[in-house]
């Protein structure tokens, strides 16, 4: 079997053919020796709250863990007071230090957790099950704004000014999370925007969206979030990117042309 063995420049052009807005220019740049949160500099006052955020990840796991063992007593309303404190005693670290943005993308968590992916939707019942799906209105909005403004602030407190930027792992991993929830978030409202209606806040920059831009900026969102370390969503990123759908779209229609109606089936 004849072996070819292709360049850069050509690697690069294919990924370009495959996702029309990849840029192989944007690879991140890791450095272990940063400050592994830029905005908590000191570095007992950081290994303080990142043990206090340990404690209550491992939390987390404990509420799931019996959730899912066969035969638990474990009932949904125990769980759910669990998952509270675990959002109580988040929030106090938030509170404490307002620019720790990893503690902002685990509260985003929670919420997911609790109330599901459905949160900007007018019903947030959907398949991932949430613990709690019968909010008061005026509640959900409010817990949408906070996930948004916490994702946001996350993307801004940690973003590099430029893409040559160095970062550390830690940042990387916390910026991955916060691209990649949020797209999550886009991506549930955008699938179900057909059969329910938008409900959130009328500042949210999200109350004037349609399905359309809900996708591309999940596409983005994905994409960052690939750009960071997750694999799963640079896949992803192409998959849900309009502007690719329709490449894709007129691709299969010439070759079917060429080739026939049949071909691809």
């Amino acid at each position: 079997m004849t072996c070819v063995a292709l360049s850069n420049h050509d690697i690069n052009i294919l990924e370009k053919i495959r996702d029309p807005e990849s840029n192989p220019l944007t690879g991140i740049i890791l450095d272990s020796s940063l400050p592994r949160d830029p905005n908590i500099t000191d570095t007992g006052v950081y290994e303080r709250v990142v043990a206090k955020e340990r404690e209550i990840i491992r939390s987390i796991q404990k509420i799931e863990a019996q959730l899912m063992r066969p035969g638990s007593d474990q009932s949904k309303d125990v769980a759910i007071d669990g998952y509270k404190q675990c959002l109580s005693a988040i929030e106090g670290i938030i509170s404490q230090h307002p620019n720790y943005a990893s503690a902002r993308n685990n509260r985003v968590q929670i919420f997911r957790r609790l109330y599901g992916d459905a949160i900007l939707l007018s019903e947030t019942s959907d398949n991932s099950m949430p613990l709690i799906d019968n909010l008061e209105a005026a509640e959900k909005k409010q817990i949408a704004v906070t996930a948004l403004t916490d994702m946001e602030a996350s993307i801004k407190l940690l973003s590099p000014p430029s893409l040559a930027s160095p970062i550390s792992p830690q940042v990387a991993r916390t910026l991955s999370m916060a691209h990649t929830q949020r797209a999550a978030v886009y991506l549930k409202t955008a699938k179900l925007l057909l059969h329910r209606s938008l409900d959130v806040d009328d500042n949210l920059l999200e109350s004037k969206w349609e399905k359309l831009d809900f996708e591309e900026a999940a596409s983005r969102d994905l994409a960052l979030g690939g750009r960071y370390g997750n694999p799963i969503a640079k896949g992803l990123a192409v998959s849900v990117n309009p502007t690719a759908k329709l490449c894709g779209q007129i691709v299969r229609e010439a070759m079917k042309k060429e080739y026939g109606p049949s071909f691809g089936e």
